[in-house]
């Protein structure tokens, strides 16, 4: 990042300081990743009952907004460059566009090896990504304009990299947003729960109020009312919804709530069946 800012205030070339200000984000998203996963860990508590694991999804959501920020600094800066063009020595953008390509290529390998499931852990993948297509996007410029003298290249790939950085960043904070809005996890359809339900499981007669939500983007979380099959135990009802949720569905923190009489929704008061509270 160093080095970028200082070749691109050498050269005056935007792509590379354009290149370092994402830099300077990267640095921030990882550290902040880093530090989320490293307090997720921690066991949970009686203010926090489902642990810190969130701080994961918090931290994808604010690299995924720091992102579109280093996008409209980049496309605001290149529009001023093609009003008011500046002058850029390629030989010095070159060299330094080649050293910040090989340490973008480092830390991309070593982030691919991880798990992309992970929101957080691919959030911190993006930004680097689009530091590596920042880099070659500037020695691109750099060929150019040692070949042709022409400077607006500089500025258009600069723009070019903007967008391909405001996509990753609307990928980002649409998931964790998602998440943190407490959506129903990706992929995931709460009529085919319930159809399924009903459908293979013996001792389940009628599956509703089915709620699933998401604590990171691996690990999701369901709460569901059941009527059982006439003569079903209530143990054995919920160890028969609990494994074909787990099993089916790989949900396996579920809270089921057994309902031998019609149920009554508390928070809206309309009558699932024949109006009867839920027993």
């Amino acid at each position: 990042m160093c080095v970028e800012v200082a070749g691109g205030l050498l050269s005056g070339s935007l792509a590379l300081l354009a290149d370092a200000g994402h830099m300077v984000s990267d640095a921030a998203a990882l550290g902040f990743s880093w530090l989320a996963i490293h307090y997720g860990r921690r066991p949970a508590t009686a203010q926090l009952s489902y642990g810190y694991k969130r701080l994961e999804i918090l931290a994808a959501f604010v690299n995924g907004c720091a992102l579109f920020v280093i996008a409209a600094w980049i496309v605001i800066e290149a529009i001023q460059r093609f009003a008011a063009p500046v002058p850029v020595v390629g030989k010095t953008m070159l060299i330094v566009a080649l050293v910040g390509l090989a340490a973008n290529i480092g830390a991309f390998l070593v982030l691919h090896a991880g798990n992309r499931e992970n929101l957080n852990l691919r959030g911190a993948w993006l930004h680097v990504m689009g530091d590596m297509l920042g880099s070659a996007a500037a020695i691109v410029a750099a060929g150019v304009i040692l070949a042709t003298g022409w400077t607006p290249i500089d500025p258009l790939l600069s723009i070019f990299v903007a967008v391909i950085i405001l996509k990753s960043a609307w990928g980002i904070v649409k998931s964790s947003a998602h998440i943190l809005l407490e959506g129903t996890p990706e992929g995931m359809s709460l009529a085919d729960i319930k159809a399924d339900l009903e459908r293979h499981v013996p001792e389940v007669a009628d599956a509703h109020h089915i709620h699933a939500w998401s604590i990171t983007g691996e690990r999701h979380l369901l709460t569901l009312h059941v009527h059982p099959a006439p003569g079903a135990p209530s143990r054995e009802v919920v160890a028969a919804v609990r494994r074909r949720l787990t099993e089916r569905f790989n949900i396996e923190h579920v809270t089921v709530q057994v309902e031998e009489d019609a149920c009554l929704d508390a928070s809206t008061g309309e009558a699932g069946q024949a109006g009867k509270k839920c027993h």
